[in-house]
């Protein structure tokens, strides 16, 4: 899988992360990492931190060398963390944890994720995904939210807009497939982590928004 691995570097100033960005990109740039296509290292920028993404372990930790020389010879100062993706929990973690190897691992993994979900949305009093639904008419919209609601589901609905929350991503991902299947032909419909949630992982980045905006919705 690509991209399993992840170096975070926050620099002490953005003009370091700014200029540390530039020399990654520079050709002259001696390191050990791997050339061919497939191996390239994937960085971004934000602000002051550099994110670099491979999808091996060896080539990550070669990034991570050629970072900590070019810091040396610039005098930057830098903090550096490795991490890899777990894709069950979906969130990076350290590099030496321990992912599940089998099938049962995975589904016992899995299992305690929808209920920690689950828990999470019964404690914040809010679910932590939404499906958003763009309907053709508001009179499907009302149908529609009318059904859901009657069934215990939150939902709030303006004009041919409609938004139903689901405590876990299983239950997500199981109304949109029941929605794409019983609401009418043309209707987008799309998963995405609750507003309320965003905020809650990023208070400070943004404040919360009761804006829900609809874009990019498919059948």
């Amino acid at each position: 899988m690509a991209e399993d691995w992840r170096l975070r570097a926050d620099v002490e100033h953005e003009s370091g992360a700014r200029e540390l960005t530039l020399r990654l990109e520079a050709r002259d740039l001696e390191h050990d990492l791997r050339r061919t296509f497939h191996d390239r290292v994937i960085v971004s920028r934000d602000g002051a931190v550099v994110f670099c993404y491979a999808d091996s372990r060896d080539q990550i930790e070669a990034a991570a060398q050629a970072i900590a020389q070019l810091a040396n010879q610039h005098g930057w100062k830098l903090e550096v963390e490795l991490e890899q993706w777990h894709p069950l929990a979906e969130r990076w973690e350290p590099p030496d944890i321990e992912l599940p190897q089998t099938d049962s691992e995975r589904l016992t993994e899995h299992a305690e994720l929808i209920e920690s979900e689950r828990q999470e949305s019964r404690q914040q009093g809010f679910p932590m995904f939404e499906v958003r639904v763009d309907l053709r008419s508001r009179t499907d919209a009302e149908t529609l939210a009318r059904g859901l609601r009657g069934q215990g589901i939150p939902t709030v609905q303006r004009s041919q807009f409609l938004i139903a929350g689901a405590d876990d991503e299983d239950a997500a991902n199981a109304l949109a497939e029941r929605i794409r299947a019983e609401a009418p032909a043309g209707a987008g419909v799309a998963i995405e982590a609750s507003v309320q949630e965003i905020a809650q992982e990023a208070p400070y980045a943004t404040p919360f928004s009761p804006f829900a905006v609809f874009g990019g919705l498919g059948g």
